[in-house]
């Protein structure tokens, strides 16, 4: 059994107070090419949830790198040095896909450093491939910079670039502008309109869109926290609902952005530019408390500003129900999943084994107890699998919400050929994974190893 790497998160030097990254705003609804849907659940069979980001380099702010992800945690690379502009630099990229079929980016077109008047945009068929529309002046008087351009597009199917502006007279000092394409084509846009109540200091505001609301998170340049606000209209007037560490994520963070999980949940990412760690939080009370902030595995530390895409795509894991299967480790082809003392553990098994052996490494595949795209496993007695303390065992279904949550998990697509990884539903981000032959919920680390000893290969059943 390979042991669990340690969760070592990349570092980087700190950054200067006045480069604070700039203004994000993500769209969530119910139309084809939004960044977020209303109504979360597991994919359906056959069907994967992708998720992709688009950020410029800790390194390099000339050239972006394109990553995936199915649960919003383990991001891989798609594609190194995907677009570079011909000329200027890109920070800051927030992706969409629009009704048009195409994904677009726009972006920050210099250094912070620099005078920034102009906004960039460039189109992709595939995600990988980009390229170049044009640079957009932003028609503002007196213009120092126009930061982090971002997607939004609101339920009435309109299509708005959020986008943070300073004067020359006070290069330093960002308030938050809407901008509103007029015509499909994202070549003509409406003169920036203020978001009124959010004020004058406050960058980095992702604004996400549920039922008549706008929830806006704003960086508040002063104190350095995120913080919230509620307007009913997506120019305003906002009211600030929360300030200072009201949700336990630190001061020096900002760049932040949302979309809602599989499970219902949202998650938000931000940069801790202050101590090197691009960070995630869950939120399941529609933003009232949020869970501890962790590193993003893997690409902390690399990856800066982002905004994420969220879609569901062909290809997914096809996992019959109401079936019975057995389960092999796809790195120990010998050890199977088995039931010991209501534990789930990780034993050889071969055809010598027991009867007893082979029904207790024996289970039916059955609809998830919470999510029906999802999937809950039972053992011979009846008993499911779920994870209490993050181990993985057998319990009697005692009917309440938190069983049928700890018991389901959303299937994804594992390392090896016929392989799958299972999501826990109400810990999304940790996988069933192997450790010294124990069954355990764990947190991925980024690497090929985790992943690995997360795969299991649905195959004939032992009993």
């Amino acid at each position: 059994m390979t042991p669990r790497p340690p969760a070592t998160p990349s570092r980087r030097t700190l950054l200067r107070t006045l480069a604070a990254l700039p203004a994000s705003a993500l769209v969530l609804g119910e139309l084809p090419g939004m960044l977020g849907t209303a109504e979360a659940a597991a994919p359906p069979s056959g069907s994967a949830t992708r998720y992709t980001i688009v950020p410029f380099l800790n390194s390099n702010d000339g050239t972006v790198n394109v990553y995936q992800s199915d649960d919003a945690t383990d991001f891989r690379l798609l594609k190194s040095s995907a677009y570079t502009p011909p000329a200027n630099r890109i920070r800051d990229a927030a992706i969409f896909r629009h009704a048009d079929g195409y994904y677009y980016i726009t972006y920050t077109t210099h250094t912070w450093q620099d005078t920034s008047t102009t906004i960039g945009f460039a189109r992709s068929s595939d995600r990988v491939d980009w390229t170049f529309l044009y640079d957009y002046p932003v028609p503002f008087a007196n213009l120092s910079r126009a930061w982090a351009p971002e997607w939004f597009v609101d339920s009435d199917g309109s299509v708005n670039v959020i986008v943070s502006c300073s004067t020359t007279n006070d290069e330093w000092i960002f308030t938050p502008y809407r901008l509103r394409a007029t015509n499909s084509a994202l070549t003509a846009w409406t003169s920036p309109v203020p978001l009124s109540g959010i004020g004058a200091n406050h960058i980095d505001t992702f604004i996400v869109r549920i039922g008549s609301t706008y929830h806006a998170f704003p960086k508040n340049e002063t104190t350095k926290y995120i913080e919230y606000a509620t307007a009913s209209s997506l120019t305003g007037p906002y009211t600030i609902r929360r300030t200072g560490d009201w949700a336990g994520w630190g001061s020096y963070r900002e760049g932040p952005a949302l979309v809602q999980l599989d499970n219902g949940g949202w998650r938000i990412f931000f940069d801790g530019y202050g101590d090197g760690t691009y960070y995630y939080s869950d939120s399941y009370d529609t933003f009232a408390t949020w869970s501890a902030p962790r590193a993003l595995p893997g690409i902390s530390g690399t990856a800066r500003h982002f905004t994420v895409i969220k879609e569901t795509v062909s290809g997914g894991v096809s996992l019959a129900r109401n079936a019975t299967r057995s389960f092999r480790s796809a790195n120990y082809s010998t050890r199977y999943w088995q039931q010991q003392s209501a534990l789930l553990n990780l034993p050889v098994v071969t055809g010598s084994s027991t009867a007893a052996e082979k029904q207790a490494s024996t289970f039916t595949v059955v609809a998830g107890l919470a999510d029906a795209n999802a999937y809950s496993f039972r053992d011979a007695s009846g008993n499911y699998l779920r994870h209490y303390g993050f181990r993985a065992r057998f319990d009697p279904d005692d009917g309440t919400t938190t069983f049928a949550r700890d018991a389901t998990f959303v299937a994804r697509t594992g390392t090896a050929t016929g392989s799958i990884r299972l999501e826990s539903y109400n810990y999304p981000g940790r996988y069933l994974r192997h450790y010294d032959y124990q069954l355990r919920v764990d947190l991925p680390d980024g690497t090929e190893l985790f992943r690995q000893d997360s795969s299991f290969v649905p195959v004939a059943s032992w009993a």
